[in-house]
Parts: C-alpha cells; structure tokens; sequence
C-alpha cells in the first residue's frame, strides 16, 4: 500500500486520467473529491463488496436453475 501525506487543496493522480483531491479534513473524517472519466465506476468501498457479494449469489443462483432446467429435461 502506497501511503502518502496531502494537504487540503492538494490532489494525488492515478493513471493519466483519476484525480483524487483532499477537500476537506473534520477530525477523524476526511472528505475527498474524485474527477475521473465517466467511464469509470467509483463507489465506496462497502457498497462496492455488497454488489460484488450479489453477482456472486446471483451467479450460483444461476447455476442452481439450469441445474434444475437440465434435471426435469431428461425426463422427458
């Protein structure tokens, strides 16, 4: 992990094209702004482990019904 020290106002770059900027610091809280292409998804980290956790049981979920589709196919 890269960790590095920014000042309110200053701004770190990913890539060409993802500007993370330090808007603000309250306390502990430390509010951030993102300039990135539209392109590109951004969401907080536990929103994007609750999505990421659904594809997953969606997919098995998927699984389970063509399992099921195949079982009644063969007794026909």
């Amino acid at each position: 992990m890269l960790v590095l020290t920014r000042k309110k106002g200053e701004s770190i770059m990913i890539g060409d094209s993802i500007e993370l900027v330090v808007i603000g610091v309250e306390g502990d809280l430390v509010k951030l702004g993102i300039r990135a292409p539209k392109s590109v998804e951004v969401y907080r980290k536990e929103l994007y482990d609750s999505i990421q956790s659904s594809n997953k049981e969606a997919t098995e979920r998927s699984v389970l019904a063509q399992d099921l589709s195949a079982f009644f196919k063969k007794d026909k």
